[in-house]
């Protein structure tokens, strides 16, 4: 099979390269060209701004069985997608986020969502920076789905799409599960906000599989899947189970953003999954049509510490910086919960 991968020079995008081409499958990978990749003379590559006119450029006149777009995240991006591919294309992958649900006016409906959940109106546009930039995120993909679920009805153009919440893996660049090991492993007390937030995450290998056994399936065409674990504990669980595979000790004290804010600390550089736009899924449908099945919560969170103990970077995660203001407030009994 021939495969397009739109992005694929980082994280989830090399997790699947890697999978595609042990699986025997021609890959191209189309960026930008601005990270290195380690594939070598495996892969064919096309260099193009997946987001401007030099996209439908490189893809003039190629075709592929099957294309799977990271890089999408827009109504423009879906609409280029589905112009630059239109008949020369045997199936295309869009991945999506657990956002679409967090901007869609509650209801009746409440987490963990299904697929069902997705119609609506779409909350008021908030006014914070941080929520707001989360707000165009989820709004975006989004729109995106909804260009690509016309064009399946209209002219049977062969999408699917697939909503994640949260990814973990090994390389994750945003380094948010290595600043907890980090916190874990110092000793001290790990500040947690929203401490009883429930948690269902995705991790990569089991995004990548998924991604493999899907390509060139009919039965997907025009439809979303929410692909996420099994488990669903507290933040507080998940960081206790975190520190139990790293066999840490430091206590995990629950706290409030609030709490934090008023002692000059920012919430999400002490715990990045504290955080009201992290989405809660239900897998259901993906489990029931694809067979989809994930790796267990303590299996994937030791694969990834131990990835990261094994190459651990010398420079310390995003607001570990402020650790010494943060194990202050964690001694003042006022400011715990």
């Amino acid at each position: 099979m021939d495969v397009l991968v739109i992005g694929g020079s980082r994280f989830m995008g090399r997790r699947l390269t890697f999978r595609l081409l042990a699986a025997g499958h021609r890959v191209t990978l189309l960026n930008r060209g601005l990270a290195a990749d380690p594939f070598r003379q495996a892969v064919r590559r096309l260099r193009a701004d997946r987001h401007g006119p030099s996209f439908a450029d490189a893809l003039k006149g190629l075709r592929f069985d099957a294309a799977v777009d990271f890089q999408a995240f827009s109504a423009a991006d879906a609409r280029s997608a589905v112009d630059a591919l239109r008949g020369r294309l045997g199936h295309y992958v869009a991945v999506s986020s657990g956002q679409v649900y967090l901007v869609r006016q509650g209801g009746d409906s409440t987490p963990p969502w299904t697929e069902e959940d997705y119609p609506g109106p779409l909350t008021a546009e908030p006014e914070h920076p941080d929520d707001h930039g989360e707000w165009l995120y989820g709004v975006g993909k989004r729109a995106m789905e909804d260009v690509l679920r016309e064009a399946c009805a209209r002219e049977a153009f062969p999408a699917t799409v697939l909503r994640l919440p949260i990814v973990e893996g090994e390389g994750d660049p945003s380094r948010r599960l290595e600043s907890y090991i980090w916190r874990l492993l110092d000793g001290g007390p790990l500040l947690l906000p929203d401490a009883g937030t429930l948690v269902r995450h995705v991790y990569a290998g089991d995004v990548a599989r998924s991604i493999g056994d899907i390509l060139g399936a009919p039965r997907t065409f025009g439809e979303a899947y929410n692909l996420c674990q099994d488990e669903m504990p507290t933040l507080q669980e998940f960081i206790e189970l975190l520190g139990d595979i790293l066999g840490a000790s430091g206590p995990v004290i629950p706290t409030t953003r609030a709490r934090l804010v008023a002692h000059g600390l920012d919430p999400r550089a002490v715990s990045p999954f504290s955080t009201p736009w992290m989405s809660l899924l239900d897998p259901a449908k993906a489990q029931r049509d694809l067979g989809f099945r994930h790796e267990p919560l303590r299996e994937y969170l030791g694969h990834i510490a131990g990835s990261i103990l094994a190459h651990a970077p010398t420079e310390p995660p995003r607001g570990y910086a402020l650790r010494a203001e943060e194990l202050a407030v964690a001694g003042r009994p006022e400011d715990c919960i």
